[in-house]
């Protein structure tokens, strides 16, 4: 692993006190480990792009999107779950690039809202499929955002269910922070349009958080960084009032270059947002959802299945319409 010690101190400087204070759940820091983040060659845009050379929108998403970095998910379609993130992580590191992943396979998954339900067969089942996660990243730097919605969805989840969810996550930072010591792992805190302040961070904090790195804001949402950052300043109040921390967050910038229309599944007229890149308001500003990617049957993308590549609708967002 080549490991390139670089200074954050102009990133961190501009960060609110809070966050640059806030405590981390290792030493390590992944960021100085490597040399920018990794791009996924294997993206949904990426495989398009190369299957449509001759299509007109071809050009406009291979910029826009296939070469920006972003975030690869992992779940059930995964296979083998330690070979499958091994295998990623390890392929950016043999380019000295920072990997984010998301881990997207709880029990019980998106109940609520149905659009991406599934997941692992029992929370045990779940248990032995994130540890493995884990251990397929070793001590090889990554990001992880841990379970996209498992907090802020628990509006039909039974109090028995809520605690084993919690159990769930907290187990799974335990693994982390055993097996993957150069991983910062961030759990998810919905967004600024769904659970207030106070509420996500006790949620957060039930879930254990303070074994995390941070929290994750906006993940295939719409809300702006700057209504973003004020929601993650306030849950950072809510945690240094009641449980005396505070934690760095990062935003999905992905598709957010509009801002919201209160719409949240596949909402027409949006458009990309900021690049991934370290700092902007936050510690990090990442591209989770991979634009174009369908949110499910709904929206601009009726008659998709959530997770399709949508060429038009990416499209339209590089330009906002």
């Amino acid at each position: 692993m080549r490991r390139r010690i670089r200074a954050l101190v102009a990133a961190l400087s501009a960060l609110p006190l809070a966050l640059a204070v806030a405590p981390s759940a290792h030493a390590a820091d992944p960021t100085t480990m490597t040399s920018g983040f990794y791009t996924d060659p294997d993206s949904s845009a990426r495989k398009w792009v190369a299957a449509n050379p001759g299509d007109g929108r071809s050009p406009a998403i291979n910029t826009s999107l296939a070469n920006t970095p972003m975030a690869r998910w992992f779940g059930a379609w995964s296979g083998t779950i330690g070979t499958a993130a091994g295998a990623y992580v390890g392929a950016a590191d043999s380019h000295d690039k920072l990997p984010v992943l998301v881990a997207y396979n709880i029990y019980l998954r998106d109940s609520c809202g149905g659009h991406s339900g599934g997941g692992a067969s029992s929370a045990s089942a779940y248990a032995t499929w994130i540890a493995q996660f884990a251990g397929g990243i070793a001590n090889r730097p990554a990001v992880v955002v841990l379970e996209p919605d498992s907090l802020a969805d628990y509006g039909c989840l039974n109090q028995t269910q809520i605690r084993e969810r919690q159990g769930m996550i907290s187990g799974a930072l335990a693994e982390f922070n055993r097996q993957a010591p150069n991983t910062w792992v961030y759990l998810d805190a919905g967004n600024p349009g769904w659970v207030s302040a106070a509420t996500m961070a006790q949620r957060l904090h039930e879930a254990g958080l303070r074994q995390a790195h941070g929290f994750s804001l906006n993940i295939s949402n719409y809300y702006t960084t700057a209504q973003n950052t004020a929601y993650g300043n306030a849950v950072n109040s809510e945690l240094a009032a009641r449980y005396g921390y505070t934690k760095p967050f990062v935003v999905d910038t992905s598709r957010n270059g509009n801002g919201s229309n209160g719409e949240w599944c596949n909402a027409a007229g949006r458009r990309i947002g900021t690049p991934t890149r370290l700092g902007g308001g936050a510690e990090m500003l990442l591209w989770i959802k991979a634009p174009g990617e369908s949110d499910g049957n709904c929206g601009v993308g009726t008659g998709s299945t959530a997770g399709q590549f949508l060429p038009e609708a990416a499209y339209k967002m590089i330009y906002g319409y």
